[in-house]
């Protein structure tokens, strides 16, 4: 169901909050010292240069998100374009890749925490991040609003620490010029812009995301576009200040296992560097409890779009996608018991890149056949953006496309299984 517009929980600023939130995850913590490797010297270019050329990939998102009033984002437009077995497709990809992405984040930040709180052994943590994942399963269930104010507070805070070493980098004059130096790539590393531009990319992703709740979001029209390309704008200025700050700071920027803290650290001393180290934290539960919050909308969609059954697709007046969310919840469990299965998380390349590409193409397609107010600028737009989507897909492993391969093998399975049950 999709709720009355003026009664919908997800206002405008918590949308912007859901994409920064999904971009600015715990991969940025750790970025800045791949660039140094890959591209030394010039890792806040590839930044800068990368953000632009997302930029119509965004605008593609912002443009479809903005004329789909139901939530699935990709899954509505594979739909309207090409019909229910692409929605299916792209749609599988991208729920198993995030409820994979959401077991690996909520056993990472278990561990990393579990030693704080005198957890020291793999089953201690295993149970502490089977509680965690319920915990924040039970808060999505009060309501998508308590949801989208809850992902809100925990966008700013995890925000936080990184404005706080930006500002003190651009404000902080007399530090040494250690970029002048350019460091050396490490043993084993090729330097090759190709791949930097790739490690940027995945540090951006995350503002797909926004147009999922577009059922949910008040004045979709308006707050999904800006909400999508907004998101991508703040995570750009950030990362290129942030990586500024790092080469300035860090001869050593490529060999630096923590180069935000280190960073930190030389910039305003011990206590920055522990509150930029809490950080990493913050962003785990903040992208942990935003996938819990949206990942079931993508199920929701599926079961919409195909007509799958079993009161999956329902939404109640609060927002809750309850047997989706249900399902969710099971999932990500079952992949904590196993151990989050690397082998799943190597989807989420591919389940990105699927959406990217996906979105290129409906759009372009609906463009051509003058559909929902597109017309031939709009076709324009969805060029780059399938270029740009084309060139990230080249460069998957077949490692990636394996597992994409298997995963889809299963739901595929399942598809049919759920409708000849329903038939």
């Amino acid at each position: 169901m999709t709720p009355d517009r003026e009664a919908r929980p997800v206002g405008p600023g918590h949308l912007l909050a859901l994409g920064v939130n999904g971009i600015v995850g715990v991969g940025i913590f750790f970025a800045p010292a791949d660039l140094a490797a890959r591209a030394p010297g010039a890792g806040t270019a590839v930044f800068a240069a990368t953000a632009i050329v997302l930029v119509p990939v965004a605008l593609a998102f912002a443009t479809l998100g903005g004329r789909f009033d139901e939530d699935g984002g990709p899954v509505v437009f594979a739909r309207a374009a090409f019909g229910r077995l692409p929605a299916f497709i792209v749609g599988w990809i991208a729920y198993v890749s995030a409820i994979a992405s959401s077991a690996a984040v909520i056993v990472g930040l278990t561990t990393a925490v579990g030693p704080v709180i005198g957890l020291h052994g793999g089953a201690g943590q295993r149970v502490a991040a089977t509680a965690l994942a319920a915990l924040l399963a039970s808060l999505c269930a009060k309501g998508l609003r308590l949801s989208a104010r809850t992902w809100t507070a925990l966008t700013v805070l995890k925000l936080l620490p990184l404005f706080a070493l930006a500002l003190v980098y651009l404000f902080s004059p007399g530090l040494p010029a250690a970029a002048a130096s350019i460091p050396l790539a490490p043993r084993g590393v090729e330097p090759s812009w190709a791949a930097a531009a790739l490690v940027a990319t995945f540090a951006y992703q995350g503002f797909e995301i926004v147009p999922v709740l577009a059922g949910q979001a008040r004045r979709p029209a308006l707050s999904v576009p800006l909400a999508t390309v907004g998101s991508l704008a703040i995570a750009a200025a950030l990362y290129v200040v942030l990586q500024a700050a790092c080469a300035s700071a860090l001869p050593d920027l490529a060999t630096s296992r923590a180069p935000l803290v280190h960073a930190a650290a030389v910039h305003g001393g011990p206590g920055l560097a522990a509150f930029v180290g809490a950080g990493t934290s913050l962003s785990a539960l903040g992208i942990a409890f935003g996938m819990m919050a949206a990942t079931p909308f993508y199920l929701t969609a599926l079961a919409r779009v195909d007509n799958l059954g079993m009161g999956i697709a329902a939404v109640d007046t609060r927002g809750v996608a309850s047997r989706a969310l249900l399902v969710t919840w099971m999932l990500v469990t079952l992949l904590i018991q196993a151990g989050g299965r690397g082998e799943l998380f190597a989807l989420s390349s591919i389940a990105v890149l699927s959406q990217y590409l996906v979105t290129a193409a409906a759009l372009l397609a609906l463009a051509l056949r003058r559909e929902r107010g597109l017309g031939a600028r709009h076709a324009a737009l969805a060029v780059p953006a399938g270029i740009v989507a084309l060139a990230l897909a080249a460069g998957a492993s077949p490692r990636e496309a394996a597992v994409a391969s298997a995963a889809l093998l299963v739901g595929l399975v399942i598809r049919v299984w759920l409708r000849r049950r329903e038939s």
